[in-house]
């Protein structure tokens, strides 16, 4: 079943987490070393480097007042984006699907307060799936009845994973950002777009190895999951590169935005070059489920209708997922 895509958004707080920061910390890194491991120069958060310098949120609970913004209201900003994108109104949506690897409530839903945000009156609940939760509706939409679904449906993920980082653990603290991104798709109007093969696979075996507690810290199996990581992406862009690649086509690799080394080893053996491979994590961090979406959508304006990208991501669970973008105009 085809899922068209119609608009793109995503949105970043404006507070930056630089190397020198982390470095001025005092917790046993530096921005060679960063740079060195993840490739990743620059991040941004909703917390206040003020409250970061002097508490290193060593009581994550505390972070909910030191934000300059809550999930919902990045959700928002990326929705609305993509909604105009889309050349629609609220009005026009008729069901809104959310993700988050942390939120902020665990009820009510925070599809439910990003529409109440937005205006819209519409069915909305959230697909909790980690840094998949952006693939996951993709992949649920793909499976449904087109007559039986919305004409539109805005599929938000909104992530501040920096409320859930202890700024005393450099291994951690290098990585996240905070940042969402959103999506106008339907299985009715064709759009600019059209989603291919969406793909999801899990191994609940693994649902230890990436974990955020209820009221604690970010924590994983680092170098299992890396490895996890690059094995699964590099077969599921394979799978799309076999499946899909059209002679005068130029294929384009969106991967989850972890960390730049791990992105660079999967192009390189699925042979993507370079100028096809696009990625923010440098400049934004690790995003978590808004990464890939959020590179694409910032890059929304150059897209012909000669694109095609592979799209894979990986997630807790543990979770990898996959699609085909091919753009149908500019």
């Amino acid at each position: 079943m085809s899922v068209y895509l119609h608009g793109l958004g995503h949105s970043h707080p404006a507070t930056e987490i630089t190397n020198q920061f982390l470095e001025d910390l005092d917790i046993g890194t530096t921005d060679a070393w960063i740079t060195d491991r993840v490739g990743i120069r620059s991040r941004r958060t909703v917390l206040t480097l003020d409250y970061i310098r002097h508490t290193k949120n060593a009581d994550p609970r505390a972070s909910a007042e030191a934000r300059s913004c809550d999930q919902a209201e990045l959700g928002a900003r990326a929705a609305a984006q993509a909604i105009a994108r889309a050349g629609l109104t609220a009005s026009n949506i008729g069901m809104v699907i959310g993700g988050s690897s942390a939120p902020d409530f665990v009820t009510p839903a925070e599809a439910c307060v990003i529409a109440s945000r937005l205006g819209i009156e519409a069915p909305a609940f959230d697909i909790a799936s980690a840094c998949t939760s952006f693939f996951v509706p993709l992949h649920l939409l793909s499976m449904m009845e087109p007559a039986r679904t919305p004409e539109y449906v805005l599929i938000v993920a909104c992530e501040s994973m920096t409320c859930t980082v202890d700024y005393r653990d450099r291994t951690s603290a290098v990585l996240w950002g905070d940042a969402a991104a959103a999506a106008v798709v339907s299985l009715r109007v064709p759009g600019r777009a059209e989603i291919l093969s969406p793909s999801l696979g899990s191994s609940p075996a693994g649902h230890a190895k990436v974990v955020v507690p209820r009221q604690g810290f970010f924590n994983q199996e680092g170098q299992v999951v890396q490895k996890f990581a690059i094995k699964r992406m590099t077969a599921m862009v394979q799978a799309l590169q076999a499946e899909h690649r059209v002679p005068g086509r130029p294929l384009s690799f969106v991967g989850h935005q972890a960390n730049l080394r791990m992105l660079q080893l999967v192009a390189d053996s699925c042979e993507i070059p370079s100028a096809r491979h696009f990625h923010n994590v440098c400049d934004f961090g690790n995003t978590a489920a808004a990464g890939s979406p959020s590179v694409i959508s910032s890059r929304w304006d150059a897209w012909s209708s000669e694109d095609d990208i592979a799209v894979a991501g990986v997630g807790a669970g543990l979770t990898w997922a996959s699609y085909l973008l091919r753009f149908l105009r500019s």
